[in-house]
């Protein structure tokens, strides 16, 4: 995994973002009479013409159904779809494409697995999560838990939200069954320390599950190196198309877990007195799969992979940094949610005497997208006692003048209500 500290020590210069925002069209268009600056990428990210061009391709030259197609079509299109889980199985560096389950976001990727581990639970055992979870990893724990009588228990964070490893420490113990963590906070851009959390739990037998949502966006994870059980992610916040996602999981749990939903590809033979299961990943992937989505994450990672990785985590974090300098000058009463040492580019802020949705709609007459409310965060939103935060996310195709965008846009805000 790449160390978000590097980034830190590398300069910027190499790093071309007038010529990478070229590469964006949607970048290139005014909203309400002003210049788009597009700061809501942590809701989704825009998509590269790569990636509209590959997915384009795919239904002007072969679109077929895949598998069992006897003809040219279908071969084609059967190619450059399980060629796009081939450079999603090298992206997370993990040992087979049977290992790399096509889904149609995070969300159900994380549904896919607790469904799957819920046989392995029983009344008395923990799952663990955070305090700063998406709602969508702490739900479907629910709803397994209250089926098995296992129980949800959150790790406590720190104020400057971190998670507290003495809370942690205490909760981990022979009751725990998983562990199911965020890499990033999708509210807070805290990068938490996984690798050493999964060792730990590793030591007691739990099965580990991180959602990567957040963090592929800004950095590539390596799978075998984490030492996780499960990795999961959505296309659209990779600068790919909406619709598909992906479940990194070990071969051996896959083989073990039943299947998440029945009919189409994920069977080897039916019959009314018996239906057997196909081969991974297949045994995951009923129905018609999402074949122009995966087509166009594949073509995503190949865009990604010609950057230059620490150039553009570089100029990511003198976005933050620079964010950091203006809240402490330009907008009296700003306060940001979460000052992690180990953040990606995310600022949640409340600003005294502002509600969050006002400063959202304003922010967009003067061509700005953020993101407000709670951001399915609301356990977190509780912890910080606020209904919810208005949030800017930045990505490598943002620029240091968007930022002073951003803040002068605040301080009219500001005076407009003072």
């Amino acid at each position: 995994m790449t160390d978000l500290s590097m980034a830190k020590k590398a300069g910027t210069a190499a790093f071309d973002v007038e010529a990478i925002r070229r590469d964006f069209p949607i970048l290139d268009q005014q909203i309400n009479g002003k210049p788009l600056v597009y700061l809501d990428n942590g809701a989704s990210s825009q998509k590269p013409i790569a990636v509209l061009d590959a997915m384009d391709h795919y239904y002007r030259e072969m679109h077929s159904n895949v598998h069992r197609g006897a003809h040219t079509l279908g071969d084609r299109a059967t190619s450059a779809f399980e060629g796009a889980r081939e450079k999603v199985r090298a992206f997370l560096n993990a040992d087979s494409t049977r290992e790399i389950i096509w889904t149609r976001g995070t969300t159900e990727a994380i549904n896919v697995v607790a469904n799957g581990l819920a046989g392995r639970l029983k009344p008395g055992d923990e799952i663990l999560v955070s305090h700063m979870e998406h709602h969508a990893n702490i739900v479907p724990w629910q709803m397994v838990a209250e089926r098995t009588g296992a129980k949800v228990v959150p790790i406590q964070i720190t104020p400057q939200g971190e998670l507290d490893l003495d809370s942690f420490n205490s909760l981990l113990s022979d009751r725990t069954r998983v562990l199911a963590l965020t890499h990033v906070s999708n509210v807070l851009g805290t990068v938490n320390p996984i690798a050493p959390l999964i060792e730990q739990a590793k030591a007691h037998g739990v099965i580990t599950v991180i959602d990567g949502a957040q963090a592929v966006p800004h950095f590539q994870p390596d799978v075998k190196a984490l030492g996780c059980d499960f990795y999961v992610f959505s296309s659209h916040k990779l600068f790919g198309p909406t619709g598909v996602g992906v479940l990194y999981g070990k071969a051996q749990l896959l083989e073990e877990m039943p299947p998440f939903q029945g009919g189409g590809e994920m069977i080897e033979r039916v019959s009314f007195e018996r239906t057997t299961w196909n081969v991974l990943p297949y045994k995951f992937e009923a129905g018609t799969p999402p074949v122009a989505e995966a087509i166009g994450l594949g073509a995503a990672i190949d865009y990604l992979g010609n950057l230059d990785r620490s150039g553009m985590e570089a100029a990511e974090n003198a976005l933050l940094t620079r964010a950091n300098e203006l809240v402490k000058s330009v907008v009296p009463g700003m306060e940001i949610i979460g000052t992690a040492s180990q953040k990606v580019p995310v600022m949640s802020f409340k600003i005294a005497g502002l509600h969050p949705s006002d400063i959202g709609t304003l922010l967009d007459q003067q061509g700005i997208a953020i993101r407000t409310g709670h951001h399915c965060a609301m356990p977190l939103m509780d912890f910080y006692g606020v209904p919810g935060t208005a949030r800017a996310s930045f990505a490598f195709y943002n620029t240091l003048e968007e930022v002073e965008q951003l803040f002068t846009a605040l301080q009219k805000i500001q005076r407009l209500f003072a």
